[in-house]
């Protein structure tokens, strides 16, 4: 239960005012369509994640040394520090398709992902914990507490949440995983 409360919390912090949180945020007001946007985004999400997670612990499994330890430590510690920078989507993002909202939103949220913040929480957090379906799940639990109310709520939500304060709780929880993983080791 851990695993998943973690890495739900850990992303749905991380991904307020990420990338693809403008993007499902633009993705709503375009397609107008939010049932199959937020099957699209759950879709993606799952499918990224899980093969983040997959990748978090087969590289764990191979470098599961002391040094590749602290270096999984140490990654948490830098994603705090990249979290506290904001996103910005790119005009070319989120350009209706004719593939309707669902193949739309799937493709894209699976291509914005890559890289994404999100995605490399999902594969340390899989590196640390050694476990996949847990993290995956709580990763794409997280994505969709942040993205469903973004696909309703639209451009309020921008206005109402202190964008700043939200990336800096998310850096103050990356932190302390990074932190705690330090802890155990030399401890």
């Amino acid at each position: 239960m851990e695993i998943i409360l973690t890495s739900t919390l850990l992303v749905a912090f991380a991904e307020i005012g990420d990338k693809t949180m403008l993007l499902a945020i633009l993705l709503a007001a375009r397609l107008r369509k939010p049932a199959p946007i937020i099957a699209g985004i759950f879709a993606a999400t799952l499918a990224n994640h899980a093969l983040a997670a997959w990748a978090g612990a087969e590289i764990a499994g191979l470098l599961n040394g002391r040094g590749f330890q602290i270096g999984v430590a140490l990654s948490f510690l830098a994603m705090a520090a990249w979290t506290l920078v904001p996103d910005k989507l790119n005009d070319g993002d989120a350009k209706a398709s004719r593939f309707g909202p669902f193949l739309t939103t799937l493709l894209a949220f699976f291509a914005t992902e890559m890289g994404d913040k999100t995605q490399i929480a999902t594969v340390a957090l899989a590196a640390h914990y050694h476990a996949i379906g847990l993290v995956a799940l709580g990763t794409t639990i997280g994505m969709m507490i942040a993205n469903v109310p973004a696909v309703y709520l639209g451009e309020r939500i921008c206005r109402v949440l202190p964008m700043r304060a939200v990336r800096i709780a998310a850096a103050l929880i990356f932190a302390a995983i990074g932190l705690w993983a330090l802890i155990d080791l030399f401890g």
